[in-house]
């Protein structure tokens, strides 16, 4: 039950904040997006786009399933929530961190939503994916921090307070 796994909409900060928080931590530090991108020797958008938003949800799961890590933090893709069996096997291994951003800045954050391999069911909007995943985020989550309008650093500060006192 060591491992801290993050969670949040993309650009809530989780692979960066993540690789700072590991540090601050002694963990060492994985990324579940780039296990993707490894294990399939392929972009996140190119699954996405060639093979369509289901397989691409089945594949992600079956790399979430397959992290067995140990005093590690752990950074998902923002679509990870969608699957109950990983958030479950997550669970089991440490406590979930969800990085919660008003959406005004996640807006901001992501200009890049046709190249970064964000899972929008249906051809729905980052607006419609914020909405359906938030209950997901809180549903998984043992301790939901406030990121909006943080600076990175103080966001793994707050981060790590609350962890200590989990």
């Amino acid at each position: 039950m060591d491992n801290i796994i993050l969670v949040g909409m993309p650009g809530a900060g989780k692979s960066t904040l993540g690789v700072l928080l590991a540090k601050a931590t002694g963990k060492l530090f994985v990324d579940t997006d780039i296990i993707i991108q490894q294990k399939t020797k392929r972009l996140l958008q190119d699954i996405i786009d060639n093979d369509g938003t289901d397989a691409f949800l089945n594949l992600e799961e079956e790399i979430l399933l397959s992290v067995n890590e140990e005093n590690t933090v752990i950074a998902t893709g923002g679509s990870a929530v969608y699957s109950e069996k990983a958030m479950e096997h997550f669970r089991k291994s440490g406590k979930i961190v969800y990085l919660h951003v008003d959406f005004a800045e996640i807006e901001k954050r992501v200009t890049n939503i046709t190249t970064r391999g964000i899972v929008l069911k249906n051809g729905k909007s980052l607006a419609d994916a914020f909405v359906e995943r938030k209950p997901l985020y809180d549903k998984y989550a043992d301790v939901v921090v406030d990121c909006t309008g943080n600076s990175v650093e103080e966001s793994v500060c707050r981060v790590k307070k609350c962890i200590d006192s989990l």
